[in-house]
């Protein structure tokens, strides 16, 4: 299946004027034994090599059984991977996901043209808000960043039961906020965010010594698809229990302006599409002002409960 959707990538690139090099054969797939363990072959448009070497994102095609179009950083094992590839080619690769992990590995250049048929992806500046908007169009607050020691802003969302909540009514306890959508598959990012904070909420009743002034917050930033009725399915498959640990949608504005102030990007590759997005991981006070503002997905549910307990005992 993958050498039809090859040729038919390559096709279309010489459409539009390019004449890329045969590409070296993929090797074959390697014996998995473990059931858990998934392999998908896969097409895009690298935007940018991090400088660690062995990040690249990647502005992909549809994955055919598992992920749509959309842009995302993928990790490599060997960083020999990447080597001679730069922003502006289009490779093949092969994408491997486990139920925690995912990778990718084979990347194989195909052409390096600015005349892809894959579209530009859009600044943040240019993200549009709502598909009722006009594209490249967005509305948000004119709102300062926020940083640790400031105090949150009370916005108003929608819970999983379909209530109003407001962030002002958890003051005088600890709330981590993190951001998710329902519909992100990639095991490292969404589905990393809702196992920590399912293990920290698991772990937090557990220790004896830990406060009971806590509550989890996750905010989908896919609002126009994450009803209230699919969140809830969402927190129910990832063992939520409402009582301490709340899923929201809301107005596209509050919290898009909400992500804003805390450096959360989320992008669309156009109208409709999935959101490609960074992390965010926020940890508020019981006085309502922010101890800490994770960036990544190296944290674990350890470390989140301690800040929790902490922040938990602020008075």
């Amino acid at each position: 299946m993958w050498r039809v959707l090859l040729l038919t990538w390559i096709s279309l690139l010489a459409g539009c004027g390019v004449n890329p090099p045969a590409p070296a054969p993929l090797q074959a797939l390697p014996p998995v034994s473990q059931t858990n363990f998934h392999s998908y072959q896969a097409f895009g448009l690298i935007k940018e090599i991090e400088a660690d070497g062995k990040t690249v994102r990647i502005k992909h095609e549809e994955i055919p059984g598992y992920m749509q179009a959309m842009t995302m950083p993928f990790e490599v094992r060997d960083s020999k991977e990447l080597r001679g590839l730069k922003a502006g080619d289009v490779v093949a690769f092969r994408l491997w996901v486990t139920d925690t992990d995912g990778w990718i590995d084979q990347v194989r250049k195909i052409a390096s043209t600015t005349n892809s048929p894959v579209t530009t992806v859009a600044s943040s500046s240019e993200q549009p808000a709502s598909p009722v908007l006009p594209p490249g169009i967005r509305i948000v607050r004119d709102v300062d960043p926020l940083a640790v020691g400031d105090a949150l802003p009370d916005y108003r969302f929608t819970n999983q039961l379909g209530k109003a909540v407001s962030l002002g009514e958890f003051r005088g306890r600890a709330l981590a906020i993190t951001f998710v959508f329902t519909r992100c598959p990639f095991p490292l990012f969404c589905p990393r965010m809702m196992s920590r904070f399912e293990e920290t909420q698991r772990k937090l009743p557990a220790n004896a010594n830990a406060p009971t002034n806590w509550h989890l917050l996750s905010l989908t930033i896919d609002p126009e698809f994450d009803t209230p009725e699919i969140l809830r399915a969402y927190g129910e498959r990832n063992g939520y229990k409402p009582a301490h640990w709340t899923i929201a949608t809301g107005s596209p504005v509050e919290i898009t302006t909400l992500g804003d102030q805390l450096g959360l990007v989320v992008q669309r590759d156009a109208p409709g599409a999935l959101p490609n997005h960074n992390l965010r991981t926020v940890v508020v006070d019981a006085a309502g002002r922010i101890r800490k503002i994770i960036t990544n997905n190296e944290w674990t549910s350890d470390e989140l409960a301690e800040e929790i307990t902490k922040a938990a005992r602020v008075k």
